[in-house]
């Protein structure tokens, strides 16, 4: 088998799945779950091995994703929170990353305090939080797909996101109103 066309498999499977979470991360919560554990995975593979094979790259991002939807459909609660959790953490670093020149003193930091804020948003106002948060995974996955300048990542991050929270609220309150 050539594993070599692999390279491309993990930007592509995580834009297929961002594209998916970005229009209906509300309605199929357990796979917005599994999209957040997918783009940890992604995240976490370079840190578990030095330049991971995309064959590595998109096992770890398929495990980690798998528990994000197990967790989604046996502990609900949890997996809010803890989506909450990473999808915070996740956007306080690309936010710091964009705004603050020494932001990797803080990495930890960052993480921590945007995870913390993300995971009591997520919990208290859940079917919005769930339209932002899984709008922004969805328009990570998407990203990452694109090779662009940090500046012009952040600028296609923001309108995507905002594009994903118009179309799924339109969706949210199409239902809520029949």
């Amino acid at each position: 088998m050539d594993w070599h066309g692999a390279q491309f498999s993990v930007p592509i499977a995580g834009a297929i799945i961002g594209a998916v979470i970005f229009f209906f991360g509300r309605k199929i919560f357990w796979l917005s779950v599994a999209a957040i554990g997918f783009a940890a995975g992604v995240e976490l593979a370079p840190h578990v091995a030095h330049e991971p094979s995309s064959v590595l790259q998109l096992s770890i991002a398929l495990v980690l994703g798998f528990l994000g939807a197990l967790l989604a459909m046996f502990l609900q609660k949890v997996a809010i929170a803890i989506v909450g959790f990473v999808a915070g953490g996740r956007l306080a670093l690309g936010l710091a990353a964009a705004f603050f020149v020494g932001y990797e003193h803080y990495y930890w930091l960052t993480f921590v305090i945007g995870g913390i804020l993300g995971a009591i948003l997520l919990l208290a106002l859940f079917d919005w939080a769930l339209i932002f948060f899984s709008s922004v995974v969805g328009a990570y996955l998407i990203g990452r797909a694109i090779v662009l300048p940090p500046t012009g990542a952040v600028i296609m991050l923001i309108a995507l996101t905002a594009l994903g929270v118009i179309a799924q609220s339109a969706m949210f309150r199409r239902r809520t109103s029949v």
